[in-house]
C-alpha cells in the first residue's frame, strides 16, 4: 500500500485525448486567459493610477481582481502545459501548491464578496455614517482578515489533505489538484478529519452566504423607499455587479459541490468545474466595467493618455 510521502507526482484528467482537440482546448484555454488578464490588470491599474477610484467600494474591486487574477493563473497555465505538452504529469509539490492556492483564493474571494456586500449595505442604508465605518484603515483591516482567513484555510485543508495515506493510484479526475478529488484517492479512515474541516468551513460559508442576504434585503428595502425613480435606478446599478458576481461565483459553486451523485460523471464534473474555477475571473472585470460608468470613464482616460503618451514618443523618436 502507497502512501502520500511515496506519490511523486500526480495524473490530471486531460480534456480529450485527441491531438487536434488537445491543441484546441489549448488556444480557448489561452484566450480565456489573456482576457482574465488584461481584464483584471486594466482594472487594477486603472484603480491605482486614478485618485478619484480610491474608495472603498474600488479599493475592494481591486482586491477582488487580484484574487481572480491569482485563482485562474493557479489552474490554467499547467492545464494548458500539459494540453500543449501532451502530457498528464503534475508532481506532488506542485499538486500541493496548486491545492494551497486555489482554495486561499477562492475562499479569501468569497469574504471579500461578503465585506463588499457590507460596503453596499452602507453606502445605500447608511450614506452619512460610511465614511466613518468605512475608513482607509477600516478597509485594510477588513481586506487583510479576508486574505489571512483564506490562508489559515488553505493551510488547513492543504496539510490535513495530504497527510493522509494514498493507496488508491495517483490518478485524479479533475484537471487540476482539488480536495475531494485526491480523497477518493485515500484508503483511511483519517479522511473523516478532512470531512469535519469541509463541514466546518461550510457553516463559515453558510454564514457569510446569510449575511450577503440580509444585506441585500435591507438594501432592497430601503432603495423602494427612495422616492425617484432615478434615484432607484442609481442605487441599483451601484450594486448590480456586485449582485451579478455573486450569483456567478455561489450558483456555479454549489452546483458543482452539492449536485446529486445520479448526475454525475466525469465530463460534467470536467464542465462544472471550468463554469466555477475559470468563467468568474475571466467575466467579472466584464460584469463590472459594462455596469460602471466612473470605473468605464477613468479606464478610457487611462487608455487615451496611454496611448497619447505613445504617439508622442514615437513621434519624438521619429524626428530625432
Amino acid at each position: 500500500m502507497s502512501n502520500s510521502s511515496s506519490i511523486t507526482q500526480f495524473l490530471l484528467l486531460p480534456f480529450t485525448d485527441a491531438r487536434e482537440l488537445q491543441l484546441l482546448h489549448f488556444w480557448l484555454f489561452l484566450g480565456i486567459y489573456l482576457a482574465a488578464l488584461l481584464g483584471n490588470g486594466l482594472i487594477i491599474t486603472t484603480i491605482a493610477c486614478d485618485q478619484h477610484l480610491h474608495t472603498p467600494m474600488y479599493f475592494f474591486l481591486l482586491n477582488l481582481s487580484l484574487l481572480d487574477l491569482g485563482s485562474i493563473s493557479t489552474t490554467l497555465p499547467k492545464s494548458m502545459a500539459n494540453s500543449l505538452w501532451d502530457t498528464r504529469a503534475i508532481s506532488d509539490t506542485g499538486c500541493a501548491a496548486q491545492l494551497f492556492l486555489f482554495v486561499l483564493l477562492t475562499s479569501a474571494e468569497y469574504f471579500l464578496l461578503t465585506i463588499m456586500s457590507h460596503d453596499c449595505y452602507v453606502a445605500i442604508c447608511k450614506p452619512l455614517h460610511y465614511g466613518t465605518l468605512l475608513g482607509s484603515r477600516a478597509c485594510v483591516h477588513m481586506a487583510a482578515a479576508a486574505w489571512a482567513t483564506g490562508f489559515l484555510i488553505a493551510l488547513l485543508h492543504t496539510a490535513n489533505t495530504f497527510s493522509l495515506p494514498l493507496g488508491k493510484g495517483n490518478a485524479l479526475d479533475q484537471f487540476f489538484c482539488e480536495i475531494p478529488q485526491i480523497l477518493k484517492l485515500s484508503c483511511s479512515d483519517a479522511c473523516l478529519r478532512e470531512l469535519g474541516l469541509v463541514i466546518l468551513g461550510a457553516s463559515g460559508f453558510f454564514v457569510c452566504f446569510v449575511f450577503i442576504l440580509l444585506s441585500y434585503v435591507q438594501i432592497f428595502r430601503a432603495v423602494l423607499r427612495i422616492p425617484s425613480e432615478q434615484g432607484q435606478h442609481k442605487a441599483f446599478s451601484t450594486c448590480l455587479p456586485h449582485q451579478a458576481i455573486v450569483s456567478l461565483y455561489v450558483s456555479t459553486a454549489m452546483f458543482s459541490h452539492l449536485k446529486p451523485p445520479s448526475i454525475s460523471s466525469p465530463s460534467l464534473d470536467l464542465l462544472v468545474t471550468v463554469l466555477y474555477s475559470v468563467v468568474p475571473p475571466a467575466v467579472n472585470p466584464l460584469i463590472y466595467s459594462m455596469r460602471n460608468l466612473e470605473l468605464r470613464d477613468a479606464l478610457t482616460k487611462l487608455m487615451a493618455g496611454f496611448f497619447s503618451k505613445s504617439l508622442n514618443f514615437s513621434s519624438s523618436a521619429y524626428h530625432s
